[in-house]
């Protein structure tokens, strides 16, 4: 009789069997079909051997790719905006807008006539505006907000690492197009308008003659008027560190005389080819700066009767200096002063009776001292004066040859960036006949810049 096999190696030969039945995907009842018990160990075994080869090869097999992720979901509805705002922008470039807006009252009263009507008098204090010689009126309210400004600029940074910026602003003041009658609409009126890019400058700002960093905080469009240089025209300017030349557009204003010594009209010149020439040098430093600058101009009048024309120069020294919150400004100014001081309080030369052109020399200047009070609270105290020598002509002439003024103001700022503000100003004007007239002026302001 056969010799049955130990019951372990009989259970162990079916659960291998069956694995590799599983593993193999042959069926269960092949085993119940085997006749010989040694047949089916060496079945079993060499079953055994397989398994583990496919198992070995299974394991060394590459993993399957991950599936890929999933696309995001399209937003429901159409896109906000089809294109860019900007398609015409260069690459890497951002851009600026900036400005306030001004409301100002101003309350006036002149000793001797009043300042004409829709005049630019009327919107802020301008020397040669002051009546002189005629009989005294009351107080005069205007409230306006033709300062209010907007200022959109472009910064690119190009692909050599260098940024050109271009700049162009606007304001209200010197429009002709509006009166206080109805709607007080005025016209936007250019202020600056320029690109730059690496040490140069092109197209309108302020004069390189000119410290735009020392004008002090004034309710005012300017404030010290009487003693600044204050001018925007088109030029090419140059700078490099603290150092600037430029070539700016040139003009050039003339009073001309009659035999008898009385005054004519104003004469406006824009005769000549040599633009006006300045240089600056600035030294800067955390207690402040102090800046050095010169004119260089060409007076020039050309008509059908006579033709001249005669070279002149002026200097100015200004500076700031910082006394921990406070701060003293100033200004000193010598030389052909012109169109380029005072807003033309007086011209850049005189025209005597034989046709010749005389360079008019003068000086001018300011002081502002700013105090601050609180945080939010501040004042600013200032001084300014001009006068001009009228020796190279006849005396004895209604020209303008003095003007100075003082101011005191107070700023309250209870929010951030808006500023309110009141402030009052006394001036005298005088003509080189001695005849003279006097301002007296409180303003309100109230000011929110973004």
């Amino acid at each position: 009789m056969p010799t049955r096999n130990h019951p372990r190696s009989a259970l162990r030969a079916i659960v291998t069997a069956t694995l590799a039945a599983a593993v193999l995907g042959l069926p269960a009842s092949a085993i119940a079909q085997t006749a010989k018990e040694q047949e089916l160990e060496k079945r079993v075994a060499d079953l055994e051997k397989m398994v583990q080869q496919l198992l070995a090869e299974k394991k060394a097999a590459p993993a399957p790719a991950a599936a890929p992720a999933a696309a995001p979901a399209k937003p429901a509805g159409p896109a906000i905006q089809a294109s860019s705002i900007t398609p015409n922008a260069a690459p890497n470039t951002t851009f600026v807008l900036t400005g306030f807006v001004k409301a100002d009252a101003l309350f006036t009263n002149t000793s001797d006539g009043e300042i004409a009507d829709n005049t630019i008098g009327r919107d802020f204090y301008v020397p040669s505006t002051i009546p002189i010689g005629g009989d005294d009126e009351g107080t005069d309210l205007n409230a306006h907000i033709k300062q209010s400004r907007v200022n959109f600029g472009t910064d690119t940074i190009l692909e050599g690492g260098d940024k050109l910026s271009t700049r162009f602003e606007i304001d209200f003041y010197g429009s002709i197009t509006g009166d206080q009658r109805i709607s007080n609409g005025y016209a936007p009126v250019v202020r600056h308008a320029y690109v730059t890019w690496r040490e140069w400058l092109v197209g309108q700002t302020w004069s390189n003659f000119m410290d735009v960093a020392t004008l002090p905080e004034a309710v005012d469009f300017i404030g010290p008027t009487d003693g600044t240089t204050f001018v925007r025209q088109p030029q090419v300017r140059w700078t490099k560190g603290g150092f600037s030349l430029s070539a700016e557009n040139r003009e050039t204003t003339i009073l001309p005389y009659n035999v008898s010594g009385v005054a004519g009209a104003r004469i406006i010149s824009d005769d000549g080819m040599m633009p006006d020439l300045t240089a600056r040098y600035a030294w800067k430093g955390k207690w402040g700066h102090v800046a050095l600058a010169g004119l260089l101009r060409e007076l020039e009048h050309e008509t059908a009767t006579f033709d001249d024309s005669t070279w002149a120069g002026s200097l100015s020294l200004s500076g700031k200096f910082n006394i921990g919150k406070d701060d003293i400004r100033w200004m000193a100014l010598y030389g052909n002063l012109g169109r380029y001081a005072a807003l033309n309080f007086a011209t850049d030369a005189v025209l005597d009776a034989d046709g010749n052109i005389d360079s008019l020399d003068g000086y001018a200047g300011f002081i502002a001292y700013r105090h601050m009070w609180t945080d939010r609270l501040r004042s600013t105290f200032s001084y300014a004066l001009q006068e001009y020598d009228y020796e190279s002509i006849l005396s004895n002439s209604a020209a303008n040859k003095s003007s100075s003024s003082w101011t005191v103001n107070l700023f309250y700022s209870p929010l951030p960036k808006l500023d309110i503000g009141a402030e009052y100003r006394s001036a005298t004007a005088e003509r080189e006949n001695g005849a003279e007239g006097d301002l007296d002026r409180f303003q309100l302001t109230t000011k929110y810049s973004f």
